[in-house]
């Protein structure tokens, strides 16, 4: 282990102030940050038994890197079953999500609170054979401790800003003693493999982890039902909105001279009764999905604000805007955008707005091959989906074309599998046959 006074520091400091440790939990439990049910496991007991045999664990913090890891669990499971995966994440959000969309068999955990207790009695329940950390988690305890244990870690679809790098130039040390912690480390763009390079850190190559993936998956059900009541009526979705761009979006689509139907899917459900004020308070007829409304021939506006459903709402559409994309243009601060990569694995023609900047790379590749078109503000929109609505076959080629790009991108996840097999014991017999 590289010395480092801060990264001692560091640990002396979380083992003082961890006797503070349930007060604080208790107090997040309260404001509704924390499962109470589960809050334990931020202590680092466990509320599961560890099953027998090798176990990978993934960890990411948040929705967006908890969904990126579903592609890597869903190979492990099809290609080594016999190899349990714990995936670890910090929000209830993110929980709530990987509830219903982990494989049958994964076991998930609210990640340990970074003090030395806590993380020693998670690794000594858990004794991971391998530790997967996704995009930016650099939490001194859990891995220098883990490091200690021998537990070989892999820094996946890191994506570090200048932001983060200055913070580390103030503690250089610490910062090469934590990415030394790493047997494997795989940026997602080349920006980032710099940045991680200045660090300290020996890069292997690049991978993101979000231009893999299936799908997402959808109620077939469900999606027969809305197809029907929609009727033969083109439909626009506007996806993972945020605060104004929902307004923005529909006020621009009601210049279009068709009549369409407008799903309109936030990012933040719980923001569902906010954005039905403002569509009651400027006369729109809509439908809310998280009260069982239905869609009637007056319905011009499904909000859909329950969690887990874009796959069925994306599948719905014809054009697909994605939000998160527009803030900067209404005033407000950047997003960056959300994963195009969901509607153009889909075959369907995306639109974004002006700020994709978390998504450069694979805005960059739709564009290249016709798959997506961006425009500057919501005013536009009407000049690109217009088009799109009044001719389906342009609208259908182009949707192919983000369709064809998506699966290009997706070989990352076949490098990352097969170095993380190398710390593996052998297949058993009977399995060694399968795909590597």
């Amino acid at each position: 282990m590289i010395f480092s006074p801060a990264l001692i520091a560091y640990r002396l400091l979380t083992r003082l102030l961890e006797p503070l440790a349930p007060r604080l939990l208790d107090a997040r439990v309260k404001k509704g940050k924390e499962d109470p049910a589960r809050v334990d496991e931020r202590l680092g007991l466990a509320g599961a038994a560890r099953p027998a045999g090798p176990l990978i664990w993934i960890h990411g913090v948040s929705v967006g890197e908890a969904l990126s890891i579903l592609p890597l669990v869903e190979r492990i499971r099809k290609d080594r079953p016999d190899v349990g995966v714990l995936v670890t994440t910090g929000t209830l959000t993110s929980a709530q999500i990987l509830a219903t969309r982990l494989p049958p068999g994964v076991i998930h955990q609210f990640a340990p609170v970074d003090a030395p207790s806590a993380v020693a009695s998670f690794l000594d329940h858990w004794r991971p054979t391998v530790g997967v950390f996704v995009e930016s988690e650099l939490w001194p305890n859990l891995l220098t401790a883990a490091k200690k244990r021998g537990v070989p870690l892999a820094l996946v679809s890191a994506r570090i800003t200048d932001k983060t790098v200055e913070g580390w130039r103030k503690a250089p040390g610490m910062a090469r003693a934590l990415t030394a912690c790493f047997a494997h480390v795989w940026p997602q763009d080349q920006a980032s493999a710099e940045r991680l390079a200045a660090m300290g850190a020996r890069i292997d190559g690049q991978v993101n982890l979000k231009l893999s993936g299936e799908p997402l998956p959808y109620d077939k059900g469900e999606f027969g039902r809305l197809s029907a009541l929609i009727d033969d009526r083109p439909v626009v979705v506007a996806a993972s909105t945020h605060e104004h761009e929902e307004m923005a979006v529909v006020g621009a689509l009601d210049h279009l001279a068709e009549r369409l139907f407008l799903i309109v899917a936030p990012r933040h459900p719980e923001r569902g009764e906010e954005i039905a004020r403002n569509l009651a308070a400027d006369g729109y007829s809509f439908a809310r999905r998280s009260l069982g409304q239905p869609i009637t021939d007056v319905t011009d506006i499904y909000l859909a604000d329950t969690l887990g459903e874009l796959g069925l709402f994306l599948r719905l559409g014809d054009v697909i805007v994605m939000g998160g994309s527009f803030a900067p243009a209404l005033g407000g601060g950047s997003v960056g955008g959300h994963n195009p990569l969901e509607p153009a694995r889909l075959g369907k023609p995306v639109v974004t707005g002006p700020d994709a900047s978390n998504w450069t790379a694979v805005t960059r590749m739709l564009k290249q091959s016709g798959g997506l078109v961006s425009v500057l503000s919501p005013a536009e929109l009407p000049g690109v989906v217009g088009p799109l609505l009044a001719d389906p076959d342009a609208a259908r080629d182009m949707g192919e074309r983000a369709r064809r790009a998506a699966a290009e991108a997706a070989a990352g996840l076949d490098r990352l599998w097969l170095a993380l097999q190398a710390h593996l014991p052998a297949a058993p017999r009977g399995l060694a046959g399968r795909r590597r």
